[in-house]
Protein backbone atom coordinates (compact mmCIF):
# COMPACT_ATOMS: atom_id res chain seq x y z
CA UNK A 1 0.00 0.00 0.00
CA UNK A 2 1.46 3.53 -0.88
CA UNK A 3 1.74 5.84 1.84
CA UNK A 4 0.76 9.55 0.67
CA UNK A 5 3.14 11.31 -0.02
CA UNK A 6 3.40 14.54 2.65
CA UNK A 7 3.30 17.86 0.86
CA UNK A 8 5.94 20.49 1.76
CA UNK A 9 5.04 23.75 2.59
CA UNK A 10 7.77 26.87 2.13
CA UNK A 11 5.32 28.78 4.17
CA UNK A 12 1.89 28.01 5.74
CA UNK A 13 -0.93 28.54 3.29
CA UNK A 14 -2.95 30.13 5.58
CA UNK A 15 -1.03 33.74 5.10
CA UNK A 16 -0.83 33.37 0.94
CA UNK A 17 1.59 35.30 -0.84
CA UNK A 18 2.51 37.66 1.87
CA UNK A 19 6.03 35.58 2.65
CA UNK A 20 6.90 35.50 -0.86
CA UNK A 21 6.83 38.94 -1.35
CA UNK A 22 8.81 39.88 1.61
CA UNK A 23 11.63 37.70 -0.46
CA UNK A 24 12.51 40.31 -2.76
CA UNK A 25 14.16 42.14 -0.07
CA UNK A 26 16.62 39.32 0.02
CA UNK A 27 18.22 40.61 -3.67
CA UNK A 28 20.36 43.47 -2.38
CA UNK A 29 21.46 41.72 0.46
CA UNK A 30 23.03 38.49 -2.08
CA UNK A 31 24.58 41.76 -4.16
CA UNK A 32 26.12 43.14 -1.28
CA UNK A 33 27.94 40.15 -0.70
CA UNK A 34 28.65 38.79 -4.12
CA UNK A 35 31.20 42.16 -4.00
CA UNK A 36 33.01 40.35 -1.20
CA UNK A 37 35.54 37.31 -1.94
CA UNK A 38 36.95 34.51 -0.42
CA UNK A 39 36.18 33.47 3.21
CA UNK A 40 33.94 36.56 3.83
CA UNK A 41 31.94 35.58 0.74
CA UNK A 42 31.49 32.48 1.72
CA UNK A 43 30.49 33.32 5.47
CA UNK A 44 28.60 36.22 4.25
CA UNK A 45 26.17 33.48 2.02
CA UNK A 46 26.35 31.20 4.82
CA UNK A 47 24.92 33.69 6.86
CA UNK A 48 22.15 34.79 4.87
CA UNK A 49 21.22 31.56 4.14
CA UNK A 50 20.55 30.94 8.23
CA UNK A 51 18.53 34.56 8.02
CA UNK A 52 16.35 33.11 5.22
CA UNK A 53 15.87 29.82 7.39
CA UNK A 54 15.02 31.58 10.87
CA UNK A 55 11.91 34.04 8.03
CA UNK A 56 10.52 30.40 6.97
CA UNK A 57 10.89 28.64 10.47
CA UNK A 58 9.36 31.80 12.46
CA UNK A 59 6.02 31.98 10.21
CA UNK A 60 5.50 28.16 11.54
CA UNK A 61 5.78 29.50 15.37
CA UNK A 62 4.01 31.93 17.09
CA UNK A 63 5.49 31.87 20.37
CA UNK A 64 7.63 29.77 22.61
CA UNK A 65 11.25 29.47 23.58
CA UNK A 66 12.22 28.44 19.81
CA UNK A 67 10.56 31.55 18.86
CA UNK A 68 12.60 33.38 20.48
CA UNK A 69 15.90 31.78 19.94
CA UNK A 70 15.22 32.44 15.94
CA UNK A 71 14.45 36.29 16.93
CA UNK A 72 18.24 36.66 18.69
CA UNK A 73 19.50 34.65 15.74
CA UNK A 74 18.49 37.07 13.27
CA UNK A 75 19.60 40.15 15.09
CA UNK A 76 22.34 38.31 15.91
CA UNK A 77 23.06 38.12 11.88
CA UNK A 78 21.88 41.46 10.83
CA UNK A 79 24.84 43.19 13.75
CA UNK A 80 27.81 41.17 12.02
CA UNK A 81 26.59 41.63 8.37
CA UNK A 82 26.18 45.73 9.15
CA UNK A 83 29.17 45.60 11.36
CA UNK A 84 31.76 43.59 9.25
CA UNK A 85 30.35 44.16 5.71
CA UNK A 86 27.86 46.95 4.87
CA UNK A 87 25.55 49.29 6.70
CA UNK A 88 22.77 48.57 4.08
CA UNK A 89 22.49 45.00 5.82
CA UNK A 90 20.50 46.94 8.58
CA UNK A 91 17.34 46.68 6.00
CA UNK A 92 17.11 43.35 7.48
CA UNK A 93 16.02 44.79 10.37
CA UNK A 94 12.15 45.10 8.66
CA UNK A 95 11.74 41.02 8.44
CA UNK A 96 12.71 40.70 12.36
CA UNK A 97 10.60 43.87 13.01
CA UNK A 98 7.45 41.96 11.13
CA UNK A 99 8.18 39.17 13.55
CA UNK A 100 8.37 41.28 16.86
CA UNK A 101 4.84 42.04 16.51
CA UNK A 102 3.52 38.56 16.78
CA UNK A 103 5.30 38.84 20.75
CA UNK A 104 1.66 38.23 22.95
CA UNK A 105 2.78 39.63 26.10
CA UNK A 106 3.83 43.42 25.96
CA UNK A 107 6.89 43.03 28.58
CA UNK A 108 8.42 40.76 25.82
CA UNK A 109 7.43 42.80 23.13
CA UNK A 110 9.49 45.62 24.28
CA UNK A 111 12.07 43.59 25.11
CA UNK A 112 12.68 42.53 21.54
CA UNK A 113 12.06 45.99 20.47
CA UNK A 114 14.68 46.80 22.63
CA UNK A 115 17.06 44.65 21.30
CA UNK A 116 16.18 45.25 17.33
CA UNK A 117 16.68 48.98 18.09
CA UNK A 118 20.32 48.50 19.77
CA UNK A 119 21.22 46.12 16.86
CA UNK A 120 20.04 48.93 14.51
CA UNK A 121 21.90 51.51 16.17
CA UNK A 122 24.92 50.17 17.51
CA UNK A 123 26.85 49.70 13.57
CA UNK A 124 25.73 52.72 12.77
CA UNK A 125 27.05 54.32 16.08
CA UNK A 126 30.22 52.77 15.27
CA UNK A 127 30.36 54.11 11.98
CA UNK A 128 28.75 56.96 12.72
CA UNK A 129 32.43 59.36 11.02
CA UNK A 130 31.63 57.41 7.53
CA UNK A 131 27.57 57.66 7.99
CA UNK A 132 27.96 60.98 8.47
CA UNK A 133 30.07 62.01 5.87
CA UNK A 134 28.75 60.16 3.03
CA UNK A 135 25.09 61.27 3.99
CA UNK A 136 23.93 58.58 5.20
CA UNK A 137 21.19 60.01 6.60
CA UNK A 138 18.39 58.44 5.31
CA UNK A 139 19.31 55.73 7.23
CA UNK A 140 17.71 57.02 10.31
CA UNK A 141 14.58 57.41 8.67
CA UNK A 142 14.13 54.09 7.80
CA UNK A 143 15.41 52.88 11.11
CA UNK A 144 12.75 54.98 12.80
CA UNK A 145 10.29 53.28 10.47
CA UNK A 146 11.44 49.54 11.33
CA UNK A 147 11.22 50.82 14.90
CA UNK A 148 7.59 52.11 14.76
CA UNK A 149 5.92 49.32 12.12
CA UNK A 150 5.84 46.57 14.62
CA UNK A 151 3.36 48.96 16.26
CA UNK A 152 1.25 48.93 13.26
CA UNK A 153 1.34 45.56 12.38
CA UNK A 154 0.80 44.67 16.01
CA UNK A 155 -2.44 46.14 15.80
CA UNK A 156 -2.98 45.06 12.58
CA UNK A 157 -2.65 41.10 13.95
CA UNK A 158 -4.55 42.12 17.10
CA UNK A 159 -7.88 43.09 14.86
CA UNK A 160 -7.76 39.99 12.64
CA UNK A 161 -7.31 37.68 16.29
CA UNK A 162 -10.12 39.44 17.65
CA UNK A 163 -12.27 39.12 14.06
CA UNK A 164 -11.45 35.67 14.43
CA UNK A 165 -12.88 35.42 18.37
CA UNK A 166 -15.85 37.09 17.51
CA UNK A 167 -16.45 34.28 14.60
CA UNK A 168 -15.64 31.79 16.83
CA UNK A 169 -17.87 33.27 19.60
CA UNK A 170 -21.13 33.63 16.87
CA UNK A 171 -20.91 30.53 16.42
CA UNK A 172 -20.83 28.92 19.68
CA UNK A 173 -23.68 31.45 20.51
CA UNK A 174 -25.59 30.12 17.76
CA UNK A 175 -24.74 26.38 19.39
CA UNK A 176 -26.36 27.58 22.43
CA UNK A 177 -29.24 29.48 20.54
CA UNK A 178 -30.05 25.90 19.03
CA UNK A 179 -29.80 23.91 22.50
CA UNK A 180 -31.73 26.37 24.21
CA UNK A 181 -34.48 26.25 21.58
CA UNK A 182 -34.30 22.28 21.75
CA UNK A 183 -34.83 22.92 25.77
CA UNK A 184 -37.67 25.71 25.29
CA UNK A 185 -39.51 22.89 22.97
CA UNK A 186 -38.81 20.03 25.25
CA UNK A 187 -40.54 22.32 27.77
CA UNK A 188 -43.88 23.30 25.53
CA UNK A 189 -44.35 19.47 24.75
CA UNK A 190 -44.22 18.69 28.47
CA UNK A 191 -46.42 21.74 29.33
CA UNK A 192 -49.06 21.38 26.72
CA UNK A 193 -49.07 18.10 25.13
CA UNK A 194 -48.07 16.37 28.09
CA UNK A 195 -51.44 17.07 29.84
CA UNK A 196 -53.40 16.47 26.56
CA UNK A 197 -51.82 13.08 25.95
CA UNK A 198 -52.26 12.19 30.03
CA UNK A 199 -56.18 13.29 29.29
CA UNK A 200 -56.19 11.16 26.09
CA UNK A 201 -54.94 8.07 28.33
CA UNK A 202 -57.08 8.68 31.06
CA UNK A 203 -60.45 9.09 28.61
CA UNK A 204 -59.35 5.59 26.93
CA UNK A 205 -59.58 3.75 30.22
CA UNK A 206 -62.61 5.12 30.84
CA UNK A 207 -63.63 4.00 27.41
CA UNK A 208 -62.60 0.61 28.17
CA UNK A 209 -64.42 0.52 31.61
CA UNK A 210 -67.43 1.73 30.09
CA UNK A 211 -68.03 -0.25 26.70
CA UNK A 212 -70.20 -3.53 28.74
CA UNK A 213 -71.70 -0.95 31.49
CA UNK A 214 -72.92 2.39 29.52
CA UNK A 215 -72.05 1.91 25.73
CA UNK A 216 -73.81 5.75 25.33
CA UNK A 217 -71.41 7.22 27.37
CA UNK A 218 -68.43 5.26 26.11
CA UNK A 219 -69.03 7.00 22.25
CA UNK A 220 -69.21 10.41 24.06
CA UNK A 221 -66.17 9.51 25.69
CA UNK A 222 -64.74 8.25 22.54
CA UNK A 223 -65.72 11.52 20.54
CA UNK A 224 -64.19 13.48 23.23
CA UNK A 225 -60.67 11.36 22.47
CA UNK A 226 -61.04 12.02 19.16
CA UNK A 227 -61.87 16.10 19.78
CA UNK A 228 -58.57 16.06 22.49
CA UNK A 229 -56.40 14.35 20.00
CA UNK A 230 -57.03 16.94 17.29
CA UNK A 231 -56.58 19.67 19.72
CA UNK A 232 -53.02 17.87 20.10
CA UNK A 233 -52.42 17.26 16.45
CA UNK A 234 -52.81 21.49 16.42
CA UNK A 235 -50.54 22.18 18.94
CA UNK A 236 -47.23 19.73 17.23
CA UNK A 237 -47.97 22.05 14.00
CA UNK A 238 -48.18 25.00 16.24
CA UNK A 239 -44.89 24.01 17.95
CA UNK A 240 -43.29 22.93 14.59
CA UNK A 241 -44.06 26.23 12.83
CA UNK A 242 -42.22 28.27 15.66
CA UNK A 243 -39.08 26.26 15.15
CA UNK A 244 -37.75 28.19 11.95
CA UNK A 245 -35.62 31.01 12.22
CA UNK A 246 -37.68 34.25 11.92
CA UNK A 247 -35.66 37.43 11.15
CA UNK A 248 -36.15 40.44 13.70
CA UNK A 249 -37.91 42.39 10.37
CA UNK A 250 -40.26 39.31 10.20
CA UNK A 251 -41.05 39.51 13.87
CA UNK A 252 -41.93 42.88 14.10
CA UNK A 253 -44.32 42.60 11.00
CA UNK A 254 -45.94 39.33 12.14
CA UNK A 255 -45.93 41.72 15.60
CA UNK A 256 -47.79 44.10 14.19
CA UNK A 257 -50.62 41.71 13.03
CA UNK A 258 -51.01 40.05 16.22
CA UNK A 259 -51.68 43.56 18.32
CA UNK A 260 -53.74 44.58 14.84
CA UNK A 261 -55.96 41.73 15.76
CA UNK A 262 -56.29 42.51 19.37
CA UNK A 263 -57.42 46.27 18.80
CA UNK A 264 -54.60 47.44 20.36
CA UNK A 265 -52.47 50.09 18.20
CA UNK A 266 -49.01 49.87 17.36
CA UNK A 267 -46.27 52.24 16.10
CA UNK A 268 -42.33 51.23 15.36
CA UNK A 269 -39.82 53.61 14.91
CA UNK A 270 -36.95 52.04 13.38
CA UNK A 271 -33.45 54.09 14.14
CA UNK A 272 -31.58 51.36 12.33
CA UNK A 273 -31.58 48.93 9.38
CA UNK A 274 -32.53 45.94 11.43
CA UNK A 275 -31.24 43.84 7.82
CA UNK A 276 -27.60 44.82 8.87
CA UNK A 277 -28.11 43.17 12.66
CA UNK A 278 -26.24 39.74 13.04
CA UNK A 279 -28.43 36.84 12.38
CA UNK A 280 -27.62 35.17 15.82
CA UNK A 281 -28.75 38.65 17.20
CA UNK A 282 -31.43 38.62 15.14
CA UNK A 283 -33.06 35.09 15.81
CA UNK A 284 -32.63 35.80 20.25
CA UNK A 285 -34.14 39.23 19.61
CA UNK A 286 -37.27 37.95 17.47
CA UNK A 287 -38.05 36.02 20.36
CA UNK A 288 -37.64 38.32 23.14
CA UNK A 289 -39.74 40.75 20.56
CA UNK A 290 -42.61 37.96 20.28
CA UNK A 291 -42.66 36.97 23.92
CA UNK A 292 -43.14 40.89 24.60
CA UNK A 293 -46.16 41.06 22.41
CA UNK A 294 -47.55 38.13 22.99
CA UNK A 295 -47.43 39.36 27.31
CA UNK A 296 -49.38 42.53 26.24
CA UNK A 297 -51.71 41.03 24.05
CA UNK A 298 -52.51 38.27 26.87
CA UNK A 299 -52.72 40.81 30.11
CA UNK A 300 -51.84 44.59 29.59
CA UNK A 301 -55.22 45.32 28.79
CA UNK A 302 -53.18 47.74 26.33
CA UNK A 303 -54.78 49.86 23.80
CA UNK A 304 -51.11 51.53 22.43
CA UNK A 305 -48.13 49.59 22.07
CA UNK A 306 -44.55 51.31 21.07
CA UNK A 307 -41.49 49.32 19.51
CA UNK A 308 -38.24 51.55 19.21
CA UNK A 309 -35.17 50.18 17.90
CA UNK A 310 -31.81 52.09 17.78
CA UNK A 311 -27.95 51.15 17.46
CA UNK A 312 -25.51 53.28 19.14
CA UNK A 313 -21.79 52.94 20.45
CA UNK A 314 -21.36 49.47 19.35
CA UNK A 315 -24.73 48.31 20.92
CA UNK A 316 -27.93 47.71 19.95
CA UNK A 317 -31.26 48.91 21.90
CA UNK A 318 -34.53 47.65 21.61
CA UNK A 319 -37.56 49.14 23.94
CA UNK A 320 -41.26 47.77 23.77
CA UNK A 321 -43.74 49.93 25.58
CA UNK A 322 -47.71 49.94 25.90
CA UNK A 323 -49.87 51.93 28.22
CA UNK A 324 -51.78 49.27 29.60
CA UNK A 325 -52.56 48.44 33.50
CA UNK A 326 -48.79 47.15 34.07
CA UNK A 327 -47.02 43.53 35.60
CA UNK A 328 -48.45 43.15 38.75
CA UNK A 329 -46.76 40.72 42.18
CA UNK A 330 -45.28 38.05 40.67
CA UNK A 331 -46.16 38.31 37.02
CA UNK A 332 -43.14 40.17 36.57
CA UNK A 333 -41.17 37.22 37.33
CA UNK A 334 -43.77 35.24 34.89
CA UNK A 335 -44.82 35.40 31.29
CA UNK A 336 -41.25 34.48 29.11
CA UNK A 337 -39.24 37.45 31.06
CA UNK A 338 -37.03 34.60 32.74
CA UNK A 339 -36.60 32.91 29.35
CA UNK A 340 -36.15 36.15 27.40
CA UNK A 341 -33.13 37.21 30.18
CA UNK A 342 -31.99 33.50 29.89
CA UNK A 343 -31.21 34.22 26.07
CA UNK A 344 -30.05 37.80 26.03
CA UNK A 345 -27.48 36.27 28.48
CA UNK A 346 -26.17 34.31 25.74
CA UNK A 347 -25.47 37.28 23.90
CA UNK A 348 -24.21 39.50 27.04
CA UNK A 349 -27.24 41.17 26.96
CA UNK A 350 -29.58 42.94 29.36
CA UNK A 351 -33.22 42.93 30.29
CA UNK A 352 -35.02 45.64 32.35
CA UNK A 353 -38.87 45.76 33.03
CA UNK A 354 -40.24 49.12 34.30
CA UNK A 355 -43.74 49.89 35.56
CA UNK A 356 -44.92 53.26 34.79
CA UNK A 357 -48.21 53.90 33.17
CA UNK A 358 -47.83 50.53 31.83
CA UNK A 359 -45.01 48.06 31.11
CA UNK A 360 -41.52 48.91 29.14
CA UNK A 361 -39.59 46.16 28.24
CA UNK A 362 -35.68 47.38 27.96
CA UNK A 363 -33.25 45.19 26.11
CA UNK A 364 -29.48 45.96 25.35
CA UNK A 365 -27.27 44.03 23.01
CA UNK A 366 -23.68 44.62 22.24
CA UNK A 367 -22.38 44.17 19.01
CA UNK A 368 -19.20 44.35 18.04
CA UNK A 369 -17.92 45.08 14.38
CA UNK A 370 -16.24 42.61 12.16
CA UNK A 371 -15.90 45.26 9.57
Amino acid sequence: MLKKIREIEIFPKRYGYFPYVFLIYFIMPFYYISTEQGWKMFIGYLLLFIFFISYRKLYFLIEGHMFHQWIVGQLLIILILSVFYNLNFLFLGFFTAHFIAWFPEKRTFYYALGGLTITLLFPILLHLPYVLSNGYYILFMFIVIMIASPFGIRSMYRKLELEKKLEEANERIEVLVKKEERLRIARDLHDTLGHTLSLITLKAQLVGKLTDKDAQKARDEALEIAKTSRIALMQVRELVSEMRTKTLAEEIIEAEALLHAAGITYEVEERTDVNTIPIVLQSILSMCVREAVTNIVKHSQAKKCMLDIMKDDGALYLTIMDDGRGMIGKQTEGNGLKGMAERLSLIEGKLQVKNDKGTTVQIYVPVVSGG
